[in-house]
């Protein structure tokens, strides 16, 4: 009687276990991905690029079974850590808070963040000159300049006008006698054809001349200051000179958290790289700062972006690696061993040349 029980027990179990293998054997993993060239490339209905290469290589070696899904990259991140995909191909940059939400494979490549301007037209230096020649503070030091101009022009009248009539007239008209001397006296252009024969006539020109050659010291200093400002915001080298103007960025990218993290004031996120050079186009940002090898593979293709510059300024070291979700550990494990084993081989590096691309 156990023997006739005990058969039929065998049977449904390596039934039950056969179906279960079957089941995992054909259960499609969700990998997600948007399109980074040069590590994701659309070429029509078509993708490559290097993570495709390396994707298609590992999911080739360990028999992984999978359906591409394209995302936004915001979303891809969200979806990557609430388990609605299983893998993202992107070249996501190892960062601690990513690492709270989701798993990283062992990284493959390294790189680092950049700067992208928009060239400036010569029209828009042009004003961006008189803005700074023009700008506040000479302004007041120029209102104050013709104060002292007007003020000892009416005291050179006011002490000259009966001893001295032929230089500085008597009547109201001698008023602009004054002023006249008090301007060229000032600037220390010097004409001579005015000058005070009084003693206080002759005080009041000498405060004016030693105070007005520091006050016009002062001032020319203050417009070449302005002047090398401008010239500087025009041609900016590092980006700390960006910190007080709008720049753009990825959101939820590794530069965008390292841009707050050094108090970047004004942040503009874009949900593409696509987007992000064409808000720098439009003028909506002064700066786009991204991962440098994406950057540079994207403005070199397309021609709509041939007036972008990138400027010679490397900062914040990333580590890329394929993102997978928390409950898939063992097959993290299983991508690592197989990407450390394909980057010791020569076809990584001509992979990697043919994308313009060298390891650091």
């Amino acid at each position: 009687m156990t023997k006739k029980l005990i058969l039929p027990f065998l049977i449904c179990f390596s039934f039950a276990t056969w179906s279960q293998e079957d089941i995992d054997s054909t259960n499609l993993l969700r990998v997600g991905y948007t399109t980074a060239p040069p590590f994701i490339v659309k070429n029509g209905q078509d993708l490559e690029g290097i993570n495709i290469w390396l994707w298609e290589r590992i999911a080739k070696d360990l028999n992984l079974d999978y359906e591409l899904v394209p995302m936004y990259f915001p979303d891809m991140l969200d979806s990557l850590g609430n388990g609605a995909i299983d893998i993202s191909i992107n070249p996501l940059t190892i960062t601690s808070e990513r690492s709270k939400v989701m798993e990283f494979t062992d990284p493959f490549y390294a790189s680092n963040s950049t700067i992208v301007v928009a060239e400036v037209s010569g029209f828009r230096k042009l004003v961006r000159f008189i803005k700074a020649f023009f700008n506040q503070n000479f302004l007041k030091g120029l209102l104050i300049l013709l104060f002292i101009i007007f003020l000892f022009g009416l005291l050179g009248w006011y002490f000259e006008r009966k001893a001295n009539s032929e230089h500085f007239r008597s009547n109201y008209r001698g008023i602009w006698d004054g002023v006249w001397w008090s301007a060229v006296t000032l600037t220390t252009v010097g004409y001579g054809d005015k000058a005070p024969k009084t003693r206080m006539g002759k005080i009041a020109a000498l405060v004016l001349m030693f105070g007005g050659l520091l006050f016009i010291s002062g001032l020319t200093a203050s417009i070449a200051s302005s002047l090398t400002v401008t010239q500087l915001n025009s041609n900016p080298e590092g980006f700390n000179e960006f910190k007080e103007r709008p720049v753009g960025t990825i959101g939820n990218s590794g530069a965008n958290q390292f841009l707050k993290e050094h108090f970047f004031k004004e942040i503009k996120t874009y949900d593409g790289l696509v987007l992000g050079l064409q808000g720098l186009k439009r003028g909506e940002v002064d700066a786009f700062m991204y991962d440098e090898p994406i950057l540079k593979y994207r403005i070199r293709e397309d021609s709509t972006f041939s007036k972008l510059n990138i400027l010679p300024v490397k900062f914040d070291v990333q580590f890329y690696a394929f993102g997978i979700a928390k409950h898939q550990t063992e097959l993290e494990q299983r991508i690592s061993q197989r990407i450390l084993e394909i980057m010791e081989t020569q076809g990584w590096e001509v992979v990697l040349n043919e994308y313009g691309l060298t390891e650091l």
